[in-house]
């Protein structure tokens, strides 16, 4: 007799986990069938996010910056520090410290809300049936009364440069090198070329990064961008915009990468390629082909608002359907998806998802930039601060970037909110809260903020959109 339950979650990374604990939550039988596997060739929940991606990034992206920070700003705040080093071997063995120990940490909330985790493959069936491939044991069919869809997202690869694992990697690959090459090229200026870039740069790569589009961080505020331009810079990036690769091959010391930009053919050679171009919904293997499950054009599951796909009972959440492949966004889903399946009313509000780029300075937005709202023709205005005027950051030594705070001219509703400088990834929040609740920038102009504090700054941006700030000339 097969097994059967209430639901049957495919996939565990921030999506797919996220919707079985919700579904346990709300008294349901739930399985989570993942396949993941590490290069130590262990299976782990956690999906790409934990494993390989935000969570070991966001660990050596720390561990360069304070290396930097040593380098080149303990001297002003008086600390002398000596000769420094790097130990590259201790620096990865942190990452993978922290990795384990929340992907582990996984498995014990899996237990801790009766939620059974599968180790193996899923393959959605007719008829809402799940044929699980265990890594040890039979093939089963699954009964699930509901399932929920939740297999990711994987790098694209370009065919002109194939990943081989060792000269040309992938972001994955990128974040277990072992010793920092002298020279990197990274082949995208998006969120992931940025952050790996600056990882290795700040260790002592010279970074050269090669992206086609034209506009340095296109969805970005043009504002926000200019400054984060202009700070990578500083730094060293070598940022090629409306370059296009149009070959890379490997040679005896490195990888030899054509491009064309404006001044016609160009060549570099660098000891590591980072091919950082996007990511692709992974569905390989996940569906039958009577399964009844639609796919758009670019690969992507169709899904409506609620992430019901056309099949009655199934869901899909996370990278592998339409809207930014963002964790956040794919756990917000997985809520709404375990709440909709318990009957509840539940929804995601796209308009507030935040985005946040973990460089130096930190870039975070959400809502929509000037030049979206330009373009709808309604009536705004704006407000903007520097973090050189705010007494937090100059105790900090941060002073890069600024606060931008947007508003309807009508009835000053916050339409967007943009930073770049000093833990922008924190202080964002409190713009998603504000933007959530339909708040206007006299509502952040009334709420008191703490003082000295990185979030004044929105306080004063609030201010300036009415030419009220305080602390900076309007």
């Amino acid at each position: 007799m097969s097994k059967s339950y209430d639901v049957v979650v495919i996939g565990a990374g921030p999506a797919g986990y996220i919707a079985a604990i919700r579904a346990a939550q709300q008294g349901l039988s739930v399985a989570c069938i993942d396949e993941w596997k590490n290069k130590d060739g262990k299976n782990a929940f956690g999906g790409t996010c934990l494993n390989a991606g935000c969570i070991p990034s966001k660990a050596l992206l720390e561990s360069s910056e304070l290396y930097h920070r040593a380098q080149h700003e303990f001297k002003k705040h008086g600390i002398s520090t000596g000769d420094l080093g790097i130990d590259i071997a201790a620096m990865q063995k942190r990452r993978a410290g922290i990795v384990r120990q929340l992907t582990g940490g996984i498995a014990g909330l899996f237990k801790a809300n009766k939620v059974e985790g599968l180790v193996g493959h899923g393959k959605l069936l007719a008829g809402r049936k799940v044929e699980f491939t265990p890594v040890e044991g039979d093939v089963e069919i699954i009964e699930a009364r509901n399932v929920v869809l939740g297999s990711g997202s994987t790098p694209i690869e370009l065919s002109v440069a194939p990943y081989d694992g060792d000269k040309i990697i992938d972001s994955w690959d990128a974040l277990e090198l072992d010793a920092v090459p002298a020279t990197l090229g990274v082949i995208g200026a998006g969120v992931i070329g940025l952050e790996l870039g600056s990882v290795w740069a700040r260790l002592g790569a010279k970074v050269t990064i090669i992206e086609a589009m034209d506009d340095f961080l296109f969805m970005a505020d043009r504002d926000v961008s200019a400054v984060a331009a202009k700070e990578f810079k500083k730094q060293g990036l070598d940022i090629k915009l409306g370059a296009k690769m149009t070959a890379a091959a490997t040679t005896g010391s490195g990888v030899k990468v054509d491009y064309e930009d404006g001044n016609g053919a160009q060549s570099i050679e660098v000891d590591k390629l980072i091919v950082a171009v996007g990511r692709r919904p992974f569905t390989d293997g996940l569906l039958a082909d009577d399964s009844g499950i639609q796919l758009d054009e670019r690969g992507f599951i169709v899904v409506d608002d609620e992430c019901r796909t056309a099949v009655k009972g199934v869901y899909a959440v996370g990278d592998c359907v339409r809207g930014p492949m963002l964790a956040h966004k794919g756990s917000e889903e997985g809520v709404m998806a375990a709440d909709l399946i318990a009957g509840e009313i539940s929804e995601v509000n796209y308009d507030v998802i935040p985005s946040v780029l973990y460089t130096a300075p930190e870039i975070a937005w959400v809502g929509k930039t000037e030049e979206e709202i330009k373009a709808s023709g309604r009536a705004y205005k704006t407000g903007s601060f520097p973090f050189a005027a705010n007494g937090r950051a100059k105790a900090l030594e941060q002073t890069s970037g600024m606060v931008k705070v947007i508003a309807a001219e009508d009835d000053d509703e916050i339409l967007g909110v943009h930073i770049v400088g000093p833990m922008a990834g924190e202080l964002i929040a409190e713009a998603v809260l504000a933007m959530e609740f339909s708040a206007s920038t006299e509502d952040l102009q009334r709420t008191i903020h703490a003082h000295p504090s990185l979030a004044e700054a929105i306080h004063e941006a609030a201010l300036a959109a009415d030419k009220r700030a305080l602390n900076y000339p309007n």
